[in-house]
């Protein structure tokens, strides 16, 4: 059939053109593989196909062979209408599995897939906006301005003995005023305080008021990996030093897990100095608090502190002559 006999249909919704210039770089390249559907001999408007007809017109060409040609003559008026929309539609609800396509197109050393409109392209991003995204994902922006001999964040020491102890859930709904002989802790609720890592700066105003803030005890479970571990404690650390530079008083939070973290566990926490620790989660099982108390008495030997903030239950240990401040768990 002439290709100027072939009628498009004056209504089609969808929009082909930027397609064009990709199909016919396909049929110049593999020919014309698809079939294009009109109503019938006598009335050949477009059915489906109208995107492969704009793309052989581009290519010059006269004719469109009979075997690339159905007809929809079987079908009702009300059927072709439908046929057409279902067609389209149809076709936009199918996804790719973007990783396997990437792995299909790489492994083809002989086709610029880019011509057929195949490309895997990252937005890109204004100068030092793609640095900037990333800063803020991993807080480097707090991270990277400090210098960490250790490895950890290391905090100036602090003299400090709060009346009371608030979890942090309460830090927004409570007066500034009522904050100045509360010390804000987190030793409860890990979910309620990963968003002061996850936003720090957004913090900072709503802790100020507190006559001291201790660093949020992030979990170190047995059964966690060590890097998790260290990550936990190094992310306690940076929030510490942070609060610290915009000018808050930070009690440094004690807390470890096997024997083998001890070796990380207490870098960067001041010497002679408020530290804070916790018994809750270990009163119910003797292995806990068996280890609980030998890391106790490691802190206790590398760091002789001058006071420790104890919250929760007092499972008996004996801090020497150190000053213990013991604050009741709950109770807000």
């Amino acid at each position: 059939m002439r290709i100027d006999r072939i009628i498009p249909y004056e209504r089609n919704a969808r929009d082909n053109a930027k397609a064009v210039p990709k199909v016919a770089e396909s049929i110049k390249e593999f020919g014309l593989r698809g079939t294009i559907g009109l109503e019938s001999r006598d009335n050949p408007v477009i059915v489906f196909g109208h995107t492969r007809v704009e793309a052989c017109k581009s290519l010059g060409w006269d004719e469109i062979p009979d075997s690339k040609i159905e007809y929809c003559d079987d079908l009702t008026p009300e059927q072709v209408k439908a046929f057409r929309i279902a067609d389209n539609k149809t076709g936009d609800i199918a996804t790719y599995n973007k990783s396997m396509l990437r792995e299909e197109v790489r492994s083809l050393k002989d086709f610029d897939m880019s011509r057929f409109g195949v490309e895997f392209k990252s937005k890109k991003l204004p100068y030092g906006a793609e640095r900037l995204r990333t800063d803020n994902g991993y807080n480097l922006d707090i991270c990277n301005r400090f210098d960490c001999p250790d490895g950890f964040p290391e905090l100036r020491g602090v003299d400090v003995a709060p009346k009371e102890l608030q979890p942090f859930n309460y830090a927004k709904s409570t007066a500034a005023k009522a904050k100045k002989e509360l010390g804000c802790h987190f030793f409860i609720d890990d979910y309620q305080f990963e968003r002061v890592w996850n936003r720090p700066s957004q913090y900072v105003d709503v802790l100020k008021p507190y006559k001291c803030v201790i660093t949020p005890d992030f979990s170190l479970y047995m059964d966690m990996p060590d890097p998790m571990q260290r990550w936990n404690r190094y992310r306690s650390m940076a929030l510490g030093r942070y609060w610290q530079s915009a000018g808050l008083d930070v009690v440094p939070c004690l807390s470890w897990a096997q024997p083998e973290s001890f070796e990380f566990a207490f870098k960067g926490i001041p010497r002679h100095s408020t530290v804070a620790t916790s018994t809750v989660g270990v009163i119910n099982d003797e292995g806990a608090k068996e280890i609980w108390r030998e890391g106790m008495r490691r802190a206790m030997r590398d760091l002789k502190p001058s006071r420790v903030l104890l919250y929760g239950t007092d499972i008996g240990f004996d801090f020497g002559g150190c000053e213990v401040v013991g604050y009741k768990a709950g109770g807000w």
